[in-house]
């Protein structure tokens, strides 16, 4: 039997992060990894993370199972976190999975399983994970244009121009804020309009929210997730709390499918729950139950809110930095995008023959694509990236 498996792609970043370990150069800079980085080059644990973890020291009694969809005490705390009042919650199905990412195979799933024929629409670029996951299950993917490699900007009469040939039934995959590669995001108006376009052509939005806080605010980073939801009459969303609450190896995630028609919120609830018997029976509980311990007191959610915000406005000056410094080096604004973007992560818009370039002079690691993670910079490198980025003649 196994001598019929075929050696898999290699993923780019974990081969990138390689790469950068094994480079002797100490003046060396991972840009590579999707994960935030303090100033030292950390990702901490968060204050309020490490205080319901010694509460919970303290107090569980038991790691039996929760439950097929995980504590229904988290669920409510996610779906307020995200969706606010927008929807009524006897509207909303929703299960805790392991992971944003868990999230996302699960929703894949339950779309193929809805309608076998339905294609997703997924911007171009996105998180190359959601294309590979779509490929491995054999759903058809259509990319619709997102990026504009001049303005570095949404190109959005591209985006609706190519939504506009979906059909009913068809899924458009959108990123909730901070956008993964590219860093820019719609604005309330092309939201907006991308809710008249769905609803008038009969579409399903499905919205992947895996940075929330770490953009405009809480609050601002959910209003297009939460005019969608409101606005039409299905959607998924797939949520993770591995950034904003730092818990990346304690894979949390939420997937919420919601209908206008309050009678489907049961069916979906236990096709919801069916499908997490079929892929790992009972999610992950730890990091769920700090994130509802965290959101549900008042002192842990404020000091988690004020850390949240102090991370945000870190990646915030750190953008201004280096959009400066490249204005000061190239006597040019063409580098702006850089502070105008939100999130993680900014797209040059460069070549991969210049990011290697870069890796190779300078030992910039970034994806070939030109993403950077704008968390992996800090006050001294950003000089240092910003004079790679000339040199290379990006």
């Amino acid at each position: 039997m196994f001598e019929t498996l075929k050696p898999q792609p290699a993923d780019k970043i974990l081969a990138l992060m390689q790469m950068y370990r094994d480079d002797p150069r100490e003046q060396k800079i991972d840009l590579g990894v999707g994960v935030y980085k303090d100033a030292t080059g950390l990702t901490p644990v968060m204050r309020a993370i490490k205080a319901a973890e010694h509460k919970l020291w303290e107090e569980q009694t038991t790691k039996a199972y929760t439950g097929l969809a995980g504590d229904p005490a988290y669920a409510d705390a996610m779906i307020s976190l995200i969706l606010g009042t927008a929807v009524a919650r006897d509207k909303i199905a929703a299960v805790a999975t392991p992971g944003g990412t868990g999230a996302v195979r699960q929703a894949f799933e339950l779309i193929r399983m809805a309608n076998p024929s339905a294609r997703v629409f997924v911007s171009d670029p996105t998180w190359p994970n959601h294309v590979s996951i779509l490929k491995f299950l054999g759903i058809e993917t259509v990319a619709y244009r997102y990026f504009d490699r001049e303005t570095r900007g949404v190109d959005f009469d591209g985006m609706i121009e190519d939504l506009k040939s979906a059909k009913a039934g068809d899924v458009v995959l959108l990123h909730g804020c901070c956008h993964n590669p590219t860093g820019a995001n719609l604005n309330q108006t092309e939201w907006q309009a991308v809710v008249d376009l769905v609803n008038e052509r009969g579409l399903i939005p499905m919205i992947d929210i895996a940075y929330q806080g770490f953009g405009d605010g809480l609050e601002e980073d959910a209003a297009g997730v939460r005019l969608v939801a409101a606005s039409v009459p299905e959607c998924l969303i797939a949520a993770s709390c591995s950034k904003n609450f730092g818990i990346y190896r304690e894979r949390t995630g939420l997937l919420m499918a919601i209908s206008q028609d309050g009678a489907a919120q049961a069916q979906n609830q236990q096709t919801l729950a069916f499908l997490n018997r079929q892929n790992y029976s009972f999610p992950p509980d730890h990091g769920a139950r700090l994130v509802t311990m965290i959101l549900n007191d008042d002192a842990l959610r404020a000091d988690w809110m004020q850390e949240l915000e102090d991370v945000r406005l870190g990646m915030l000056g750190l953008r201004q930095q280096l959009a400066d410094e490249l204005q000061r080096l190239s006597g040019s604004d063409r580098f702006g995008f850089i502070a105008q973007h939100r999130g993680m992560f900014s797209l040059l818009g460069t070549t991969a023959e210049l990011v290697e370039k870069m890796r190779v002079d300078a030992g910039i690691y970034m994806v070939g694509d030109s993403r950077l993670n704008i968390a992996g910079l800090n006050a001294q490198t950003v000089p240092i990236l910003a004079k790679a980025i000339i040199d290379a003649g990006v």
